[in-house]
């Protein structure tokens, strides 16, 4: 049996500026975490961003860190 793909439009998370769960878009991106131009290849990490669908607030949390 073949698991059906979860609706993108009913995922949803506690926002705290909302105060209640809420719709959100998820989404990873990877981000340069030094400054300095010689490391920078080797300073990135995924990131999962998430932005409230009511208030629009982002926010974002290091992969490696969750």
């Amino acid at each position: 049996m073949a698991t059906q793909p979860s609706n993108p439009d009913s995922i949803t998370e506690a926002c705290p500026h909302c105060d209640g769960e809420t719709h959100h878009d998820v989404r990873v991106e990877i981000r340069t975490e030094s400054e300095k131009e010689k490391n920078a290849e080797f300073s990135r990490e995924p990131y999962r961003v998430v932005t409230c669908h009511e208030c629009g607030t982002e926010s974002a949390m290091r992969m490696n860190n969750a």
